[in-house]
């Protein structure tokens, strides 16, 4: 499934390592610079190697696929890639931009989101709250001081109206003053779905989005990614190969922490490798 790419603003260079640069000015996106690059990237664990030398390019618009049996290290590369866990040794490029050392909330406001393999919003708060919340963590960045000083009641109704629209995309407007931990479990991805999209990431990761759901869950969960994340870089983990080889644009197979194979669907079935490997014995 070939996704529009979209354009996006290209940050300065921080001085800070650890966070981006304050007012973004908008410039032209290098639209022949991958999106998303790593470069030998490696994660030991003590004598443990989860991710070993991993080069990976994913262009915009893209919607790339990362399968593998179980250990092969496909959540520890979700986890370099957003920062949750710092790399042992390699490099991690976003629109052309190293944020090897960004942190997690860094690399947000860069344009990076994810959705985990547990659904991850706020039990207690109501759907709405979840989806604002969300909008506010990186709406701080698109205001001057001036701005949040004097124009107050401007910037909450435009955050309000943002969240609205967010929950009528996802379908949970119906539902937006209910606890989140009240909703049934496709409502709860649903709404993951939403947090991630009110981030406005230009790269989304999705671990699993539809681990634990019905077929009729699992087909309405995918209608919605491909409806309310069309313009954005799609990069998914996912055990139903039926669904990885119908939506994918191109799949990575990792086993033992290392690349075995990238193709298209067609390739990668075709696969003798990735057949011994996986297809032909799927553990995960």
């Amino acid at each position: 499934m070939a996704l529009e790419s979209s354009e996006s603003t290209e940050p300065n260079e921080s001085t800070d390592p650890t966070e981006p640069s304050d007012p973004i000015e908008t410039t032209q996106q290098r639209t022949d610079t991958p999106l998303l690059q790593t470069e030998n990237l490696v994660k030991r664990f003590g004598q443990f190697t989860a991710t070993d030398r991993v080069d990976l390019t994913i262009e915009r618009g893209e919607f790339r696929s990362v399968i593998g049996p179980n250990g092969a290290g496909k959540t520890t590369l979700f986890n370099l890639i957003t920062g949750a866990l710092p790399v042992t040794a390699g490099a991690i490029y976003f629109d052309g931009a190293d944020i090897t050392a960004l942190s997690p909330s860094a690399r947000v406001r860069r344009g990076i989101g994810r959705s985990f393999q547990i659904s991850n919003v706020f039990g207690g708060l109501t759907v709405r709250e979840n989806v604002r919340l969300a909008i506010q963590s990186v709406a701080r960045d698109e205001y001057t001081a001036v701005e949040s000083l004097f124009k107050p009641t401007d910037r909450y109704d435009e955050l309000n109206d943002r969240t609205e629209a967010i929950l009528d995309r996802i379908g949970l407007a119906h539902v937006a003053a209910e606890q989140a931990n009240a909703l049934a479990y496709g409502d709860k991805r649903r709404l993951e779905i939403g947090v991630v999209l009110a981030t406005d990431p230009e790269l989304v990761l999705f671990d699993e989005p539809t681990a634990g759901m019905s077929v009729e869950e699992t087909r309405e969960t995918i209608d919605l990614l491909e409806a309310v994340l069309v313009d954005q870089t799609l990069l998914l983990i996912e055990h139903d190969i039926e669904l990885v080889m119908e939506l994918s644009d191109r799949i990575t197979v990792l086993n033992g922490g290392q690349i075995l194979a990238e193709g298209t669907p067609a390739e990668i079935a075709a696969n003798q490798d990735v057949q011994n490997a996986y297809l032909g014995g799927m553990t995960e």
